[in-house]
């Protein structure tokens, strides 16, 4: 027998001899050879994909450009890709966060106490330094008291932007005694530009927000009261994100935040030096200030 025949004769007995096996297991036959044809590699299954909404203190470019950088290192140590998403002002971003639409946000003090109550959003970090909201009158202004603000209007980012609005007009109002007429302006910069150019006779902010302004904006405005201070903006995860990605975002954030090359985006966030954040230590106390009263 000539070798080409011989191949041709053994892949004949091979054959009959699967068919044999098949039927012997109850298998029909073109199964089993399936089984022992070579198999295509599975293909990767994609990264799960998760919404971080960023409450918009900045515009909208600035938070992309903080941001970006973060959420895509992100991604890579955990093994999942993260969209950023910015509304268009303070109350649409309240209103996703309390349909549960984003999957993270960062989110202020009160925002998150309202969250919790909504949607169950877990804190899952937030910065060491408390948060203070501070009034800001132009720098020629003659006003040196709180006291001369009585009857006047005053500029603010939203109703509910924790530092900037809600514990300053509560210290205003339940401190003071001085009644003043709000005016929102949407974001913090608009608030300090409103002002600026004296159209308000004051404006509510945070020193990070203040200090991230132009300098020459800075240098225009003087900080007339600071308000005492509470458990920082956390970036909390919605309850459906599973319990195993909430704790590798953590870990993550940690992580992340002592790397060099984004230093400078941590400390615009602002987060720089980053804890674990807790509801019921850091957040659930503000239900006694009442703040609903001012809000909307």
């Amino acid at each position: 027998m000539t070798p080409t025949r011989l191949n041709r004769w053994r892949r004949r007995v091979a054959r009959r001899g699967a068919l044999v096996i098949a039927a012997l297991a109850g298998l029909a036959p073109w199964s089993l050879m399936a089984q022992m044809a070579p198999s295509a590699a599975a293909p990767a299954a994609a990264p799960a994909v998760y919404t971080v909404a960023v409450v918009p203190q900045f515009q909208a470019a600035e938070i992309a450009r903080t941001w970006t950088p973060i959420l895509e290192r992100l991604g890579q140590q955990v093994g999942a890709r993260f969209e950023l998403k910015v509304a268009p002002d303070i109350p649409s971003f309240e209103a996703d966060v309390k349909a549960g639409h984003p999957d993270f946000a960062y989110m202020n003090p009160f925002h998150q106490v309202r969250a919790k109550r909504a949607q169950g959003y877990v804190p899952l970090v937030r910065d060491t330094e408390l948060l203070t909201g501070i009034l800001v009158v132009r720098k020629e202004d003659p006003i040196r008291q709180l006291k001369q603000l009585e009857g006047k209007t005053l500029a603010f980012p939203a109703p509910n932007a924790f530092g900037a609005s809600l514990l300053v007009r509560a210290h205003l109002d339940e401190v003071e005694r001085v009644r003043i007429t709000p005016f929102y302006a949407r974001t913090h910069t608009n608030a300090y530009r409103q002002t600026l150019a004296g159209k308000t006779a004051a404006a509510g902010g945070l020193r990070a927000t203040l200090e991230r302004e132009p300098p020459e904006v800075q240098a225009g405005l003087r900080i007339l009261f600071e308000t005492p201070g509470a458990a920082p903006h956390p970036l909390s995860a919605h309850p459906r994100v599973p319990v195993a990605v909430q704790q590798a975002v953590q870990a993550a954030w940690f992580k992340l935040a002592q790397d060099s090359s984004l230093r400078a985006n941590f400390q615009a966030v602002p987060m720089p030096r980053p804890v674990k954040a807790d509801h019921a230590r850091d957040y659930a106390p503000l239900e006694r200030l009442k703040l609903d009263r001012y809000a909307e």
